[in-house]
């Protein structure tokens, strides 16, 4: 039912626990189904805590089981080089950024990583350190993909606000929304701290959270679900 239908993925929304529970199988199942090294048990994958920080989960054991909510890393990113673990994060509006680690040699992935960008994470240096953690496992040339998040357009962000973001990234990150009052260029952002950090190259699925009516978002309708990007290591 509204505000959760289309597979919500979040626990921490209130959504009836039971239904997110049956969206993480089916997910999980979906992705095992067409991608062999995914476990087709969501309480093997890492879900993370999210506090809109810049702490990284590096992940050296694969979870032998459902993992407390309570008890999840409290972070807003992960990294790890084990085959067959898939990390998580979850969105609903912030940027959620893919990155692996690759051999300089043949080009294979040695590791990888996923990051949750919202504004206060951004400042706080998030993609940096998730790219950092990553490069501690493997340092090979860093590639990236930038999730569906909330653009310009659809960002109302107050003036006042906007003063540290331009402070930290520059000015290309300050826009317009369609009426014209002030925004947040949060994939701009998420470029400059990427290539700041080292990363080169790096794609942008260029999809709009606020705008697609395939996704949730929380600036679009309040309450809202959460969507998901997980990143798996294959063999």
């Amino acid at each position: 039912m509204a505000p959760y239908e289309s597979l919500n993925l979040g626990d921490h929304v209130g959504d009836d626990p039971t239904r997110v529970a049956a969206n993480r199988v089916a997910l999980a199942r979906s992705l095992s189904g067409s991608i062999r090294a995914v476990p087709d048990d969501p309480g093997l994958w890492v879900w993370l805590r999210q506090v809109h920080g810049r702490e990284v989960a590096t992940v050296v054991e694969a979870p032998s089981g459902p993992v407390d909510p309570v008890d999840a890393p409290e972070a807003d990113a992960a990294v790890t080089a084990l085959v067959g673990v898939p990390l998580v994060v979850m969105t609903a509006d912030c940027a959620p950024v893919a990155l692996v680690a690759l051999d300089g040699h043949d080009g294979t992935a040695r590791a990888v990583g996923v990051v949750h960008a919202g504004w206060q994470g951004l400042l706080a240096g998030v993609v940096a350190a998730g790219v950092a953690a990553l490069r501690a496992l493997h340092d090979g040339p860093v590639r990236a993909v930038l999730g569906p998040c909330i653009h310009a357009g659809r960002y109302e962000f107050g003036e006042d606000a906007l003063v540290p973001m331009v402070e930290r990234f520059g000015p290309t990150v300050a826009s317009r929304t369609d009426w014209g009052t002030p925004s947040l260029d949060v994939p701009s952002a998420v470029g400059i701290a990427l290539r700041e950090a080292g990363v080169a190259e790096w794609a942008d699925v260029d999809v709009c959270t606020a705008e697609s009516p395939d996704h949730f978002s929380h600036r679009r309708d309040g309450v809202s679900g959460r969507q998901a990007v997980v990143v798996v290591r294959t063999p």
